[in-house]
């Protein structure tokens, strides 16, 4: 049996302290040399107007703590715009976006789910597993720039692992932000409060996080205060250089942390690469997220030290997990539509070598 799973049925199936829990496993197997990954791997051509790109992406991994390996693929159209002045990059309309499960004792797929609830939670819990570790441990105020589904994930994964009692929001628009605090205030209990600039969010915050699809800088080094947490999911490649902190927030990190060093040269992305060629930033300070877990890099070393965590890129370990969960929690409740087994199966001739 193989179970497909739509992202409305997996929306409150998981408790986002459980992910967490997933993630942070993915991680640490993930520095002990147990967990294996692909780097993430895009294909991307101009298309349709001016601006515009096709894009195909695939991801994979595996987690041997929870005998789970995971495909993730997506096929989509995206094209920059501006908002504001500032430029974004938007992926309009439908798209394909698929997890594949497979179990690692039996070689069976187990499940096709799709991709954009699972991606949200795994981002969100990325980013709270790495503040749990670099964040302050009084942080009790988070400045947030966006208002997306990956922003809100980000509020509700912080709030496991801080006692958030604020949450400062700000997007370009006007509406989105308000309709954004208004939402999120009533699902978590939290105060969620829209600001009118990023600056005005990010002075006097103890965690920064920046979930946005922009393209050029939003955290700017002048607004960052001592004590400060920093996190930002954008990702970026050489073709689309795309970064959320400026250099003078960069240099005033003590500590950097990313979440996998390779994909960084891999796609010379944006945040990091440049900064690397021009000398701003050394390869040996960047640290990646399994060292830090397994405790073989340093972490916070007191309350005045500002912290960057560089959530880089998708990873396969964390679909993995993610999906992992997502399958047992569906299979204990009976959610999900089953298809046969034998559809995807290749039936060996010489059962000798068969798994």
């Amino acid at each position: 049996m193989v179970l497909v799973l739509k992202n409305h049925q997996m929306e409150n199936l998981l408790p986002m302290s459980e992910e967490i829990d997933a993630i942070e496993l993915a991680f640490r197997e993930l520095g002990q040399g147990k967990a294996m990954l692909a780097p993430r791997a895009r294909l991307r051509t101009p298309w349709k107007e001016e601006g515009g790109q096709y894009y195909f992406n695939n991801i994979m991994g595996l987690v041997p703590g929870m005998k789970s390996m995971a495909l993730r693929i997506d096929s989509s159209f995206s094209k920059e715009i501006q908002v504001d002045g500032s430029k974004r990059r938007v992926y309009p309309g439908d798209f394909i976006g698929l997890v594949m499960l497979f179990d690692m004792d039996t070689c069976n797929i187990l499940a096709i789910m799709d991709d954009h609830y699972i991606s949200a939670m795994r981002v969100g819990a990325t980013s709270a597993v790495a503040s749990n570790y670099l964040a302050r441990k009084d942080a009790t105020v988070m400045a947030l720039l966006g208002s997306g589904e990956q922003a809100k994930t980000q509020v509700t994964a912080h709030a496991c692992v801080r006692k958030l009692t604020k949450v400062k929001v700000y997007s370009p628009t006007k509406a989105n932000r308000e309709r954004f605090a208004k939402e999120v205030s009533a699902e978590t209990g939290i105060e969620v409060v829209p600001m009118n600039s990023a600056e005005e969010a990010i002075r006097q915050s103890d965690i920064v996080t920046a979930a946005t699809n922009t393209v050029d800088p939003v955290i700017l080094g002048k607004w960052i205060e001592p004590g400060m947490h920093l996190n930002s999911i954008v990702g970026g490649d050489g073709f689309l250089p795309r970064k959320e902190l400026d250099d003078e927030a960069v240099l005033k990190a003590n500590l950097i942390v990313v979440g996998y060093k390779a994909q960084i040269f891999l796609d010379k992305q944006a945040e990091f690469h440049d900064r690397l060629e021009r000398g701003l930033v050394k390869a040996e300070d960047l640290h990646e997220l399994g060292e830090l877990v397994n405790g073989n890099c340093r972490g916070r070393q007191n309350d005045q030290e500002i912290t960057f965590f560089k959530n880089n890129t998708g990873m396969g370990i964390q679909f993995a997990v993610t999906a992992r969960k997502m399958y047992d929690k569906a299979i204990e409740k009976g959610i999900g539509t089953e298809l046969p087994l034998e559809l995807f199966m290749t039936q060996r001739g010489d059962k000798l070598f068969s798994p």
